[in-house]
């Protein structure tokens, strides 16, 4: 089931650093860039990190998840209204996440 844009929307307007976060639809489902590196997406209306070290240990209780079938699992954010912690998560998370990869022409 694709997510909805109004879900996406929603996420986008509760995160900080709303001219720094980027999103690219595929397949239905949206990947979400923070300063141009993926650290998670909206998956079947649920909103996903990277289960990076930080994002481990700032929700210890998040269910691992698959973001689709063959996916690697990723963490559930579920207190998505708590913009401080979102800009706590984000700016944690961010020196951990690898650099987007150059394509090859």
């Amino acid at each position: 089931m694709p997510s909805a844009k109004g879900y996406l929307d929603f996420i986008l307007e509760q995160l900080p650093h709303t001219d720094e976060i980027t999103y690219r639809a595929m397949m239905g489902e949206y990947i979400l860039y923070f300063r141009g590196k993926v650290f998670g997406g909206i998956y079947d209306d649920r909103f996903l990190v990277k289960p990076t070290k930080s994002a481990k240990e700032l929700m210890k209780d998040a269910s691992l998840e698959l973001p689709y079938e063959g996916a690697k699992e990723m963490l559930l954010v579920d207190n998505v209204e708590d913009r401080e912690f979102l800009r706590e998560l984000l700016d944690a998370m961010y020196d951990e996440l690898p650099e987007l990869k150059k394509k090859k022409h």
